[in-house]
């Protein structure tokens, strides 16, 4: 297991610089004056422009450009944003906001995607299994910011089950309704992806034989269908971490929520590169650690796997 959880870390590594290098590329390839957020409503002066071209290094090649990025996070300098506070100041504040919204999210995947995926497949072909695959076919038609829309005004602002926006410090009760609307698309497939996966563990040689000795029918599915059956739905729920992470930038919109999605959208706005770069980075590194752990999860669900 030490093996591999080495080996694992160490091919992060060429990830992580292959995935960040391409970033850092395209946000200093868009077109466009890279320093006008700094300048406010009046075009930068040439000796601003020359000053910041040469404190980024920009005048480098691009590969020597990406080492000073790399060699200043190493050293904890993020860069600054346009008002001046530091970039790991802005994220540090940020991405604990979207953390909570997307634990929120995948909540709502766990308990109720993989929970009405085992009733639907418990209930094959009945009115439950119907209605279940409906409504994930429905979830899977509609954009997030439609569903967001829809829900805020039904259940925020007629039915005042819901707060409309979030409020300071996104408080869990707040991040109810926007943790359900970022994982209605992932949910809709997670309840189809457990309803498959538990049909087809149900026909195997090993099930049949549990059933044939006498076993109970609750021990059955616990030990031997839904264990394994959870394999592919926890691989897709680990890789949807970087989707949620991703898709909170229409989210938190929708609900005023000022986390890391709010700040990547604005600093794209903006053109504000480093701000861009650095919290994409951290995005990644968050995405390539939870998939190390899902993976080290698998043992724990299946026996049979082993890692040397």
């Amino acid at each position: 297991m030490g093996r591999y959880i080495l080996r694992r870390l160490l091919l992060m590594i060429p990830v992580l610089v292959g995935t960040t290098f391409f970033i850092y590329a395209m946000a200093w390839a868009i077109p466009g004056d890279p320093f006008a957020s700094r300048c406010g409503q009046r075009p930068c002066t040439d000796s601003f422009i020359q000053a910041e071209t040469a404190r980024l290094h920009l005048d480098q090649p691009l590969p020597v450009q990406y080492g000073y990025f790399v060699w200043n996070m190493l050293h904890g300098d993020f860069g600054t944003t346009s008002s001046g506070e530091t970039v790991l100041e802005a994220a540090s504040r940020a991405f604990p906001i979207t953390v909570k919204l997307t634990v929120v999210a995948i909540l709502f995947e766990l308990v109720l995607g993989i929970g009405l995926g085992i009733v639907a497949a418990l209930r094959r072909g009945g009115y439950l299994d119907g209605f279940f695959l409906f409504t994930s076919l429905v979830a899977i038609s509609f954009p997030a910011f439609v569903i967001g829309y829809v829900l805020q005004y039904v259940l925020g602002v007629k039915a005042g089950l819901f707060a409309v926006t979030v409020g300071s410090g996104a408080p869990w009760k707040d991040l109810i309704l926007p943790g359900f609307v970022l994982a209605a698309l992932s949910l809709a497939y997670v309840l189809r992806l457990t309803r498959a996966s538990l049909l087809e563990t149900l026909k195997a040689d090993h099930v049949r034989t549990a059933i044939a000795k006498g076993l109970p029918r609750g021990m059955v599915l616990r030990k031997h269908v839904v264990r394994n059956s959870l394999i592919p739905v926890l691989t897709y729920i680990g890789a949807d971490v970087g989707i949620l992470l991703g898709g909170a930038i229409v989210t938190e919109g929708v609900f005023n929520i000022q986390g890391i999605g709010g700040l990547l959208y604005h600093a794209m706005r903006i053109r504000e590169n480093a701000t861009v770069v650095s919290v994409s980075t951290l995005v990644v590194l968050v995405i390539l650690t939870v998939n190390l752990l899902v993976d080290l999860m698998y043992a724990r669900l299946d026996p049979r796997i082993r890692y040397e």
